[in-house]
């Protein structure tokens, strides 16, 4: 009975291996708890995400009254800043701190920053609407300060706490880790858009206030949870001096100058351009066209966040079977295709379950492209320099994000106010025209990422002589 133990243990170590979720992503060094709670950042950007691009977002069109225009440019400002991540990844990396520290002070100063900014969020947005007795030309300055605190705290955090889990995981474990990091993030925008649509089931503005300062005070208590003893204290960090410091400059085109990054970053750029001009549009298509509520639409970004999961699981275990980055990021634009297609047939034939149907889908293949690209980031840079590596892939994805928002609201306005003219005839439905030409404007996008990807997955098929996974041929 006693030699059957050292079997048994054996099989339960497997057991968990196989079933539980990114338990292969820990090691000695960085056990799965110590994980798991350094994710919690990931946690608090996923719970600001779904508040700003979801809730707020229907919130401030339908029950405000906001033009779309406006709520766009106000939802893209947080994305303004994006520009500026691989300065903070490469300031965290050669960050000089009394008490020895890299990562840890750009985590707590982008909570902070956050913080702020959420907490004086719903007082500026009421103003702005006009719902109150104060100036309105206040709400909007208030508004476009609160968007910019949240949005430099985000990128602040994210960067430093994504470069903080590349330098305490081990190389052969670091892609399944920054996943595992993702898929933390989905579950933030999956759990808080839920709660947000059951707190804000009867609107009114005190409900507004009361929701939006609660994620204030939640982003820096699992931030503070997060940080709390993850980094070493290295007093070798405080000696020197700023001159010995790197120059971001020559840094940087090292890193561009990097076999195929250029042409890497584009791709980026367009697949997450397609799969983000809809984020902008999603829920007040679903309140306009297909008559859902504010719980109704706010389950669309749980359902968009749950297919990302889905995929984010997928592709690490593909990827721990040796699938290649670039082919998976390849699958994850040609699943994009039938996924808009289907959100269009919904809005054509007022089918709800074909809208979620198609969100889901959208969730998924978008975020078996966002992960596959994020795993070949961090291929880019050989120096070690894992901040500036995962700043430039942050700031040409939430760059790219911004933008296409920004501009999917302007061209469904436009389009909108061309139909209700009759410029398209009386056949189209003006409700839907607008939201239709986003959606097929984003089918083009994922046909232009797939002619910037392939290449680099016959590149990287070529470069590691793999066979039989992948597309057999990708356009160049």
């Amino acid at each position: 009975m006693i030699a059957q133990r050292p079997r048994m243990a054996d099989v339960w170590r497997s057991v968990g291996t196989r079933f539980l979720p990114f338990a292969d992503a820990a090691s000695a060094d960085l056990p799965l708890g110590r994980l798991l709670r350094l994710s919690l950042f990931q946690v608090s950007v996923g719970m600001a995400m779904a508040l700003i691009v979801g809730t707020l977002n229907r919130v401030m069109i339908l029950e405000l009254g906001l033009p779309a225009w406006l709520v766009a440019g106000a939802v893209a400002l947080p994305l303004t800043l994006a520009p500026l991540r691989p300065l903070i990844g490469f300031r965290s990396d050669h960050h000089r701190s009394v008490l020895g520290w890299r990562r840890v002070p750009y985590l707590w100063m982008g909570s902070l920053l956050a913080f702020g900014g959420f907490s004086i969020m719903p007082f500026a947005l009421l103003i702005m609407s006009g719902d109150t007795t104060g100036p309105v030309f206040i709400g909007h300055i208030a508004s476009v300060a609160a968007f910019l605190l949240v949005g430099a705290g985000i990128q602040t955090v994210q960067t430093a706490g994504l470069a903080l889990a590349a330098d305490l995981s081990p190389v052969e474990k670091r892609p399944r880790v920054v996943a595992l990091m993702y898929v933390m993030l989905l579950v933030g925008m999956v759990g808080s858009a839920f709660l947000f649509g059951f707190l804000l089931q009867d609107f009114n503005p005190v409900k507004l206030i009361q929701v939006v300062q609660g994620v204030a005070l939640a982003t820096v208590i699992l931030n503070f949870i997060a940080g709390w003893k993850q980094e070493a204290r290295d007093p070798a960090r405080t000696k020197g001096r700023s001159a010995d410091q790197p120059d971001f400059r020559a840094s940087w085109k090292s890193l561009i100058q990097a076999p195929r990054a250029r042409r890497f970053l584009v791709g980026v750029a367009l697949g997450t351009a397609a799969f983000s001009m809809q984020d902008i549009v999603l829920e007040p298509y679903g309140g306009e066209v297909l008559q859902l509520s504010v719980s109704g639409t706010s389950v669309l970004t749980a359902l968009l966040a749950g297919g990302s999961l889905a995929a984010y699981a997928l592709a690490a275990r593909l990827m721990g079977r040796g699938a290649d980055a670039y082919r998976l990021a390849g699958y994850g634009a040609m699943l994009g295709l039938p996924a808009f297609a289907l959100v269009i047939i919904a809005g054509a034939f007022g089918s709800p379950l074909l809208f979620q149907t198609g969100v889901s889908l959208i969730g998924f293949s978008g975020g078996l492209y966002a992960v596959a690209t994020l795993v070949a980031a961090m291929g880019i840079d050989e120096q070690g320099s894992h901040g500036l590596a995962l700043g430039a892939w942050g700031a040409v994805q939430a760059s790219a994000a911004g933008l296409a928002m920004f501009l999917g609201a302007l061209i469904r306005d436009g389009v909108s106010a061309l139909a209700e003219t009759g410029f398209f005839g009386s056949v189209l439905n003006p409700a839907w025209s607008g939201y239709g030409a986003v959606y097929h404007l984003e089918l083009l996008l994922l046909f232009l990422t797939l002619a910037a990807i392939g290449p680099l997955a016959r590149h990287a098929r070529a470069d590691r002589q793999r066979s039989g996974f992948g597309l057999a041929e990708m356009p160049r």
